[in-house]
C-alpha cells in the first residue's frame, strides 16, 4: 500500500485487506486528519475468524505472573483474534495497542473517535458468526470464560469505560463520552434488568508536551444543541456485515472533526460507512478490515460513489 503523502491528492480512497496492527505501519507520519472506527467488540461475534480456544492455558505456562495480559503480536502469533480474548483485560490492553500505533499517523491536531458498546459477563459465552449476542437461532460458539475479580455472573464489564481509562493512562486526551441511545434495540429474554439500549462513542486527541490540546474541531458541524446524547435508531447491517454505522452518527463527527479534503482513516471499516459518508463530505478515505469480502464489497460501493468526484481509489492497496 503506497504512502498518503506520496498519493498526494490524486485519489478518493484506499480500501487494504489486513490487520490495521501492520497497516497502521505503512501509513505516513501525521498523514491522517481524522480516525473513526468501531472495532469488535469483546465476545460479541467471531466475523468468520478462528481462534485459539486453548490460548489462555498457553499464555499462562509461558509466562510468571499470568495476570499480565499477552501483547498483542504474541496473542495473534498464537491463534488469537481481537474481540475474542479470554478476559476483557486483554481485549482493552490490545486495542490501546492498535491505537497507540495510531499516534504516530495521526496529525498533531488531529481526531480519534472510537464507537465501543458493552456486554455482560457469563462464564458460558454466547458468541456469533454475525448476530448480537443471546439474540437469533443462528449458530453460535459456547466459550467458557474464566471468572474471577470483577468477572461474576450477571455483571455488566464496564468495557468502554475501562478503554477509556486506559487510553487515558496512555497519555490521550478524551474531549467527550457521547452516548448514542439505540430506541429500536429488540427485546431481550431477561426480565431482571433493563435493556442495554446504547453505545459510548469517545472523541479523543493528542496530549500536548505542554499547555491545553489544540486540534481541529467545527462547532458548526455537529448535531443540532450539539449534545452529547444521541437518539438515532439501529439500521439493517450491509454487506453481511451486521455491525453498521448510521450515517446521521457519522456525518457529524466527520463534519465537526476533519477538514475538507482531509483524511479520514476506519482501521476496522466493516462495511465501509464511515468511508462512504468522508467520500461524500469531500474527504479522502482509507479503510483497513482483516475480512476480504468486506474489502472487495467496500472498493466496490466506494468506487461507484468516488466517480462522482472525478477521483480514483489508489491501486496500490493489496
Amino acid at each position: 500500500m503506497q504512502n498518503i503523502e506520496s498519493i498526494g491528492g490524486s485519489y478518493s480512497f484506499t480500501v487494504s485487506v489486513g490487520d490495521a496492527y501492520d497497516l497502521l505501519d505503512q501509513l505516513d507520519e501525521h498523514s491522517i486528519d481524522l480516525i473513526i472506527t468501531s472495532p469488535p467488540y469483546w465476545g460479541h461475534r467471531t466475523y468468520g475468524l478462528n481462534h485459539n480456544p486453548t490460548i489462555l492455558e498457553e499464555w499462562h505456562s509461558s509466562v510468571s505472573d499470568p495476570k499480565i495480559p499477552p501483547s498483542y503480536e504474541w496473542y495473534r502469533k498464537n491463534g488469537g483474534a481481537l474481540g475474542m480474548e479470554p478476559t476483557p483485560d486483554w481485549f482493552v490492553h490490545h486495542l490501546v495497542e492498535i491505537f497507540e500505533r495510531a499516534k504516530r499517523v495521526l496529525k498533531k491536531d488531529g481526531n480519534l473517535w472510537v464507537n465501543l458498546g458493552d456486554t455482560f459477563f457469563a462464564r458460558w459465552a454466547s458468541i456469533r458468526p454475525n448476530g448480537r449476542q443471546g439474540l437469533g437461532d443462528n449458530h453460535r460458539l459456547r466459550r467458557r470464560t474464566p471468572m474471577g475479580g470483577y468477572r461474576q455472573e450477571k455483571q455488566l464489564m464496564l468495557i468502554p469505560s475501562r478503554f477509556a481509562i486506559a487510553m487515558q493512562d496512555h497519555r490521550w486526551i478524551l474531549r467527550n463520552d457521547l452516548i448514542w441511545h439505540k430506541p429500536n434495540t429488540p427485546p431481550r429474554p431477561e426480565r431482571d434488568r433493563l435493556r442495554l439500549s446504547h453505545e459510548h462513542f469517545f472523541h479523543f486527541v493528542h496530549r500536548p508536551t505542554q499547555g491545553r490540546a489544540k486540534y481541529f474541531y467545527n462547532y458548526e458541524g455537529v448535531e443540532s444543541g450539539a449534545n452529547d446524547v444521541v437518539i438515532i435508531p439501529v439500521r439493517k447491517g450491509q454487506n453481511g456485515h451486521t455491525a453498521t454505522f448510521p450515517e446521521e452518527i457519522i456525518r457529524p463527527r466527520i463534519l465537526s472533526s476533519s477538514p475538507v479534503h482531509g483524511v479520514v482513516l476506519d482501521p476496522f471499516c466493516g462495511s465501509g460507512r464511515a468511508l462512504e459518508v468522508a467520500i461524500s463530505e469531500g474527504r479522502r478515505a482509507v479503510g483497513f478490515d482483516l475480512v476480504p469480502s468486506y474489502v472487495r464489497d467496500v472498493r466496490a460501493n466506494l468506487a461507484e460513489l468516488s466517480s462522482q468526484t472525478g477521483l480514483e481509489e489508489c491501486t496500490d492497496a493489496k
